[in-house]
């Protein structure tokens, strides 16, 4: 559990480095994340953003890493017999909403 919180303190304190080296602006990233401008950079310069918030200012700077961890996690899914047929999918989302 220790390791977890000191891998996520790292996260954040390299967060600022990831941002300037993105090749968004900061605006387009505050708009993103959905939080106000003046609230985004408080927390930016405290380090106390939350981890959703982490993880969307993340996706956004590395789609890359986001699109790889994606698809690790359906490969999981699909070893582990976690999926479902097209057929019987549709069928439950028909019950669902029609």
């Amino acid at each position: 559990m220790i390791q977890e919180v000191i891998a996520y303190k790292n996260v954040l304190n390299g967060i600022e480095s990831l941002l300037d080296n993105s090749p968004f602006k900061k605006n387009y990233i505050i708009e993103q994340v959905g939080i106000p401008a003046p609230t985004f950079y408080r927390k930016l310069k405290a380090l106390s953003f939350t981890p959703d918030e982490v993880l969307k200012i993340l996706t956004l700077v590395k789609p890359q890493e986001a699109l790889l961890y994606e698809i690790e996690m359906a490969e999981n899914d699909y070893k582990n017999g976690r999926v479902q047929e097209h057929k019987e999918y549709m069928k439950e989302l028909r019950k669902k909403y029609l």
